[in-house]
């Protein structure tokens, strides 16, 4: 019965790694959240480049969410997922209907709702946090976006491979500059540091603005991208003091970037840190706490990763470049970027989709032969 109502798929890693002439495998993502952040950002990217592929993709999410409006428009289809108590059943009767070949998901609620998923479909997750047994465990495959995330899934037995994030496709505009900073109300000379980031405590948002007011020359703005449930407290933090600004979400967060003499990243955790490749493609300058997905992307430059959760060493780390930027400063600074290149990243999962759909067709094939070994063994 599971073989009747698998589909087998010719198995040729190019057809999921270069542009076919049909689509080729019917993709289901799950990311239930209102917001878009960078988690959100990378799976619309992923879903909107395997549809250029010539994939069938679908996504599975939160009923007028960003995400929903990121995708208007596309060839991507969207399926609101109305009822958070009943999702894992929704999800169920969807990749029923449906009949992916893939069920990719997202953050914690979707690894959840993969749990009722159809024998015949291949599950996996990319960890945009980290691993943990009770959700991850059960899934065929795993993407880890650090080399530290993949030493420690431990009795995981499933596929997994280390595939970081990449630099979403983005357009900014010649006088994004000075149009940023002129919203702000800056002066051509006057120092703008800046962070992105769900205002959330694992973001170390406080922390930077506790040691922006402590260390900072009291020309310099403080600039701040991203919403989230850390906000109000944020806004007590700040207390009046008119250089930080909380911009809230900025839908095209490389225009902001453009207008920053310096980009700052204080998260106490981090597994990658999309904006942390933005503001090198943007040529920014970067300050970044030395945990795990900084320390893989800033390799060359480890000794200059800060404590994380530290308002001292961040504020002298503050004060030092700001010193330098005001008094011959700072250049915009050419990174390399290859490793990190939607190409890349797109191309490496769909190897691995090739992979957990070759174990899966092995393990559909065998699955009856044993049955049959177990009845005549009774």
């Amino acid at each position: 019965m599971l073989l009747k109502c698998f589909h087998p798929v010719a198995l040729d890693f190019d057809m999921l790694t270069s542009t076919p002439a049909r689509p080729a495998l019917r993709l289901l993502h799950l990311l239930f959240s209102p917001r878009m952040a960078g988690s959100e950002r990378y799976c619309v990217d992923l879903a909107l480049q395997q549809a250029a592929q010539g994939h069938e993709v679908h996504v599975a999410g939160q009923p007028g969410s960003a995400m929903e409006r990121a995708l208007q428009g596309s060839a991507v289809r969207f399926h609101a997922i109305r009822w958070p108590v009943l999702r894992g059943l929704q999800m169920r009767r969807l990749m029923e209907r449906l009949d992916p070949q893939i069920a990719h998901a997202h953050l914690s609620p979707a690894c959840k709702a993969l749990a009722g998923a159809p024998e015949q479909v291949a599950t996996l997750a990319t960890l945009h946090v980290g691993y943990k047994a009770h959700q991850h465990g059960g899934l065929d495959g795993l993407i880890c976006v650090n080399h530290s995330q993949q030493q420690r899934l431990a009795g995981y037995a499933g596929r997994h491979r280390v595939i970081p994030n990449w630099l979403p496709q983005a357009s900014v505009s010649s006088d994004s500059r000075a149009r940023w900073r002129a919203v702000l109300g800056l002066r051509p000379d006057q120092p703008l540091v800046g962070a992105v980031g769900r205002l959330h405590a694992s973001k170390g948002m406080d922390v930077l603005i506790e040691a922006f007011k402590a260390h900072a020359p009291a020309e310099a703005v403080l600039a701040i991208v991203g919403e989230g449930p850390q906000r109000a407290a944020l806004e007590k933090l700040c207390a009046g003091d008119s250089r930080i600004r909380l911009l809230g979400f900025q839908e095209q967060v490389g225009e902001v970037l453009q207008a920053l003499d310096l980009f700052v990243s204080p998260s106490r955790e981090e597994s990658f840190g999309l904006a942390i490749l933005e503001a090198m493609a943007a040529g920014l300058p970067v300050l970044a706490t030395a945990t795990e997905g900084p320390r893989e992307i800033l390799a060359a430059r480890q000794d200059e990763l800060i404590e994380p959760g530290s308002v001292p060493a961040l504020g002298r780390a503050l004060c030092m470049k700001l010193a330098r930027l005001q008094a011959e400063g700072l250049p915009r600074e050419t990174h390399d970027m290859r490793a990190f290149t939607p190409q890349r990243g797109v191309a490496a999962i769909g190897e691995l989709y090739g992979q957990l759909l070759l174990a899966m067709r092995r393990r559909l094939a065998v699955e009856p032969e044993l049955q049959v070994a177990r009845a005549h063994h009774v």
